[in-house]
């Protein structure tokens, strides 16, 4: 028996660290959180990403009385950008959520659905990109999706 070690590089920096690209994508992700559906949960997130040809595509949680039949905003960006610019790969996913209190002190991370949908659009495209977790008192910085879904399954998995 051997023990395998895991690890992610995660870059922690404060808000006012972060580059005008990544703080517009930021901004941008704030303000979808206004286009979330959340009367249940009173949770709004919102997700903008950036396509590798500067295109921006939003994306806001909406729910369902059927809880399952809810969508996160990670995903409905992801979806929204395969389904309009099926040829361009994501560069950058930024994501930023509020709550009665106001958006989040600490960055919230993407639920195991959207990270496995994550990985498979970076799969789809051959493309890691980046993912920025936006929290007013920090903002964390992963390189890819793959580093959020370690041991992960992808279609080379059933061959």
């Amino acid at each position: 028996m051997k023990d395998i070690i895991i690890s992610t590089s995660v870059k922690v920096c404060s808000p006012d660290e972060l580059t005008p690209e990544d703080r517009q994508l930021i901004d941008e992700a704030i303000a979808a959180t206004a286009a979330s559906y959340a009367p249940y949960s009173k949770f709004c997130v919102g997700a903008c990403l950036r396509l590798t040809d500067g295109t921006l595509v939003h994306g806001a949680n909406q729910e369902n009385a059927a809880f399952p039949s809810g969508l996160c905003a990670e995903r409905s960006a992801l979806f929204a950008a395969g389904a309009q610019y099926p040829d361009l790969p994501v560069d950058t996913l930024a994501i930023a959520a509020r709550n009665e209190q106001g958006l989040t002190p600490q960055p919230i991370s993407p639920c195991g659905a959207c990270r496995q949908v994550m990985l498979e659009t970076e799969e789809r495209y051959g493309h890691d990109f980046r993912v920025l977790l936006y929290g007013t008192e920090a903002v964390y910085i992963v390189e890819s999706a793959k580093a959020l879904l370690p041991l992960c399954f992808t279609d080379s998995s059933m061959r």
